[in-house]
């Protein structure tokens, strides 16, 4: 069995990842950065590898992962990701966005780019622009995705200052029937997903226009037994079991969807062009 390497680092990590080799590269993995978190300070971190099993003079291995350069880091890491070779981006539990710069000549990181208020909750309830944990990145040369517990999708481009574009404002599960979830967005949308039965196979790309429909898989078991009524099946594992339809509620695409609620049969939504939609035949 091939031996483990450890090193106490006296930080809580939340995240580990690899830094990307070149494309075409024969080289194996030596570099890899962390994210902390649950600390009084929280850093992000790069490490080498180096060649293992090569003794020092103290008798150590040269291979243990040594550190190379960290920086401060606002908030708890939630997630982390290799833009590319030299720049790192971290998900904060503040909802802020950043960009680290690695400068291999000094072995130092730097803060390349950043968006603090990327994820945030604002309406009733909420201080002016309270603070939402940012929850997950994905990064795709020159676009990041990020994701937070304010319900947006964010795409960020690396050389904007801000967001591209924003999308899913307000989310609502039906009161009485859980199995049915509402959704609206900045982009125009207004969604019914539809997790209550069993539907056949179908298309998984959205169709456009009013009452129009798709069926997408995923991991949702429709268990027609005792188990259904014990727990949610968006909360069931069976991936084979049953799919989702998604139903888009508004004849065409509009400006932003602001709001919506939901009632027995009845659901009232309010949009950035100034109307009001009303159904009050949600089922039909």
């Amino acid at each position: 069995m091939e031996e483990i390497y450890a090193k106490f680092v006296s930080q809580k990590i939340s995240k580990t990842r690899w830094r990307p080799l070149p494309p075409g590269s024969l080289q194996t993995a030596e570099t890899f950065a962390t994210g902390s978190w649950d600390n009084e300070e929280n850093y992000v971190t790069l490490w080498s590898i180096g060649d293992f099993g090569n003794l020092d003079s103290d008798g150590g291995f040269e291979g243990d992962h040594q550190l190379l350069c960290d920086i401060r880091h606002h908030g708890d890491v939630m997630d982390l990701q290799f833009f590319d070779q030299e720049r790192i981006v971290t998900a904060s539990s503040t909802g802020c966005v950043t960009v680290f710069l690695h400068h291999p000549n000094n072995q130092t990181l730097s803060v390349n780019q950043q968006w603090t208020t990327a994820h945030y909750h604002a309406g009733p309830g909420s201080p002016s622009c309270s603070s939402a944990p940012c929850t997950g990145v994905v990064c795709n040369n020159p676009e990041i995705v990020t994701v937070g517990e304010d319900g947006r999708i964010n795409l960020f481009r690396a050389d904007h200052k801000e967001a591209v574009r924003t999308i899913v404002w307000e989310v609502h599960f039906h009161p009485s029937n859980p199995d049915h979830l509402f959704t609206c967005s900045e982009d125009g949308s207004l969604w019914h997903w539809d997790a209550s039965t069993d539907v056949p196979e179908k298309s998984s790309l959205f169709h456009q226009g009013g009452r129009s429909s798709t069926f997408l898989s995923h991991s949702i078991s429709n268990q027609a037994n005792v188990h259904q009524s014990v727990v949610s099946s968006w909360l069931s594992t069976d991936p084979a079991k049953d799919r989702i339809e998604i139903t888009s509620l508004l004849p065409s695409r509009s400006l932003s969807v602001n709001s919506l609620d939901v009632l027995g049969p009845c659901l009232v939504c309010g949009t950035d062009a100034e109307a009001i939609y009303v159904t009050r035949h949600l089922f039909s």
